[in-house]
């Protein structure tokens, strides 16, 4: 589970989101209107105004672009039609996991991308080992293809860093795409910070100095903590119960929980402290109005986006430490969606305001998701080793809408409709969700090996 700094959820399989439009939206009358007579049987509506074609025929989600790979959304686009679509793409960030390699190896054997991801990699590990003390070599370890686990947690995130980084300047160099000329960024847990520095806020040295000085007591603090999803089925989790339960168990003074991640109305990331997850889960079942059920995670994550870390005054010391980076006088270009507040809310001086909060708020993923569909963002790049979360979420959210307007006409009405600028303003906000069939996927360290002979011949 991208929790912690960014741990993804591929430890056990999510249900389907929860996302019932015509309950979650009251739709105006202006609207109804719309959707009555777009779907209307194509012979009323053609004996109506004396014209012979079917107009349904342009009430449909395109499904000819949807050339899956591996990620039920992931595409093939080749490097012009990339590259004419840079400034209207969005970068989006991985953050920590229990595996972190990805396809690290094959970028850092390929012989023209090789001095760019090792040159990052020697980079990071040198941050690493001056603010840790330890011998580092993560060129090694990729190419050794020895992944992470807790006891290098420190590596891990020096990894990931490295090569996003990494994949963003392969993406620039060799292709001439450059993230700074995108739309917008966002990234989950760690990868936010990654988005910062990419986005010319801080420079790797900024972007490791904070996690790496805290990282062995977030290590420490993992040890008797669990990770699980809370769900319920039929209705929207209740937040504020949720987080009044909460605040109940965390006030009997046996250990502490607390939310890590809003995943969707009917899902959210839980890390507990002792057996503080079971004594929750009682109490939400005498208070919370709908069924819930939790499952845990077998795996230690440092529970980071919680007030866990509270317990080690990790925030507090995390702020002290910002004070002297060199970075953080400028406004992110393109804009970052942030995780804390669920929106584009960094300007030239609260990036430290904000990253003190990201240590222990939890993060909206739900609100970043509705955002960058509302935006009206036709493709996303995923950057860093095997993304998960992210594609994930919007996939779920896909499958949802798609299994919901297949059988409803008047749905599908809506979904071509979110697509049209006249209509945008005068529908309900949350029926930006309904974009999310349109939005195209790409892993960028697939497209970058798919593309890899191209780059060596420019």
């Amino acid at each position: 589970m991208e929790t912690s700094q960014g741990g993804e959820v591929n430890s056990f399989k999510l249900l389907p989101l929860m996302i019932s439009f015509p309950s979650l939206v009251v739709l105006p009358p202006i609207c109804r209107k719309v959707a009555k007579r777009i779907g209307q049987p194509a012979s009323r509506r053609a004996k109506k105004a004396g014209i012979g074609y079917d107009f349904r025929q342009f009430i449909f989600i395109d499904r000819s672009r949807d050339k899956t790979t591996g990620l039920g959304t992931e595409i093939r686009m080749n490097v012009s039609t990339l590259a004419d679509r840079a400034s209207e793409l969005a970068y989006a960030f991985r953050g920590y996991n229990t595996t972190n390699l990805g396809r690290s190896n094959e970028l850092l054997r390929h012989s023209t991308y090789r001095p760019v991801v090792e040159e990052k990699l020697r980079q990071a590990a040198a941050c690493c080992k001056t603010i840790t003390g330890k011998p580092v070599d993560l060129v090694k370890r990729v190419e050794e293809e020895r992944e992470t686990d807790l006891s290098s947690y420190d590596e891990a995130v020096a990894l990931i860093v490295a090569m996003e980084l990494a994949q963003i300047e392969l993406l620039e160099v060799f292709f001439d795409i450059r993230l700074q000329s995108g739309r917008l960024c966002f990234g989950y847990s760690l990868g936010e910070i990654v988005a910062l520095a990419a986005s010319g806020v801080l420079n790797m040295e900024d972007a490791l100095s904070v996690p790496l000085s805290l990282a062995e007591d977030c290590v420490g603090l993992a040890k008797n903590v669990t990770l699980g999803i809370l769900l319920s089925r039929g209705t929207a989790l209740s937040v504020e119960e949720v987080l009044r339960g909460c605040l109940r168990i965390n006030a009997e003074g046996n250990g502490v929980v607390g939310p890590s991640a809003f995943l969707s109305p009917n899902s959210m990331l839980l890390m507990g402290q002792h057996d503080t997850l079971d004594r929750l889960q009682s109490w939400l079942k005498e208070n919370h109005p709908g069924q819930t059920s939790l499952r845990k995670n077998k795996q230690q994550w440092p529970p980071l986006h919680t007030p866990i870390v509270w317990g080690r005054q990790i925030p507090n010391r995390a702020a002290n430490l910002m004070h002297t980076l060199s970075g953080g006088f400028s406004a992110p270009q393109p804009p970052i969606l942030s995780m804390v507040t669920g929106k584009s809310s960094y300007h030239d001086h609260n990036m430290r305001e904000l990253l003190h909060q990201w240590v222990d708020h939890p993060q909206r993923l739900w609100d970043v998701v509705y955002e960058v569909l509302s935006s009206g963002i036709e493709t996303i790049i995923h950057v860093g080793p095997q993304p998960n979360i992210i594609p994930a979420t919007f996939q779920r959210l896909r499958d949802n809408v798609e299994s919901q307007t297949e059988n409803s006409i008047g749905m599908r009405a809506l979904s071509a409709a979110v697509s049209r600028p006249w209509l945008q303003s005068i529908l309900p906000e949350r029926l930006g969700l309904l974009r999310a069939p349109q939005v195209e996927h790409i892993v960028l360290e697939d497209w970058l090996l798919e593309h890899a002979d191209e780059a060596s011949a420019s």
